[in-house]
């Protein structure tokens, strides 16, 4: 097979967060509330926080720094053995940082 791969990854620690909090539970803790009606309805009583979509969720998760590299196309079975290399290579894994999570993978031509 004649071509490459660019293989683009982030490195996962145990201390990161990904956490999906739908907007009726949002809505419903007190102190988002009171923030809320302070920063948007100052002065006014008798105000009520709801949500128009009851599916709605909002994602809290720990900004991570997108890492590429480039491999032939026969490196394919290996892709994974060879991002946790490259983050090895460049210094990336650490004591709780230990882990590498595939992004995408892009086939290019020659």
């Amino acid at each position: 097979m004649e071509g490459k791969i660019i293989v683009t990854y982030k490195v996962l620690c145990k201390s990161d967060l990904n956490k999906s909090i739908s907007l009726e539970e949002l809505l419903s803790n007190e102190k988002v509330q009171k923030v809320i009606k302070s920063e948007f309805a100052k002065g006014l009583r008798n105000i009520e926080l709801s949500s128009l979509n009851e599916n709605a969720s909002l994602r809290v998760g720990t900004i991570k720094e997108h890492h590429t590299f480039e491999v032939t196309k026969n490196d394919f079975a290996d892709i994974l053995a060879l991002a946790e290399d490259d983050a090895t290579t460049k210094k990336l894994l650490k004591k709780d940082c230990d882990r590498v999570e595939l992004l995408n993978i892009e086939t290019l031509d020659i």
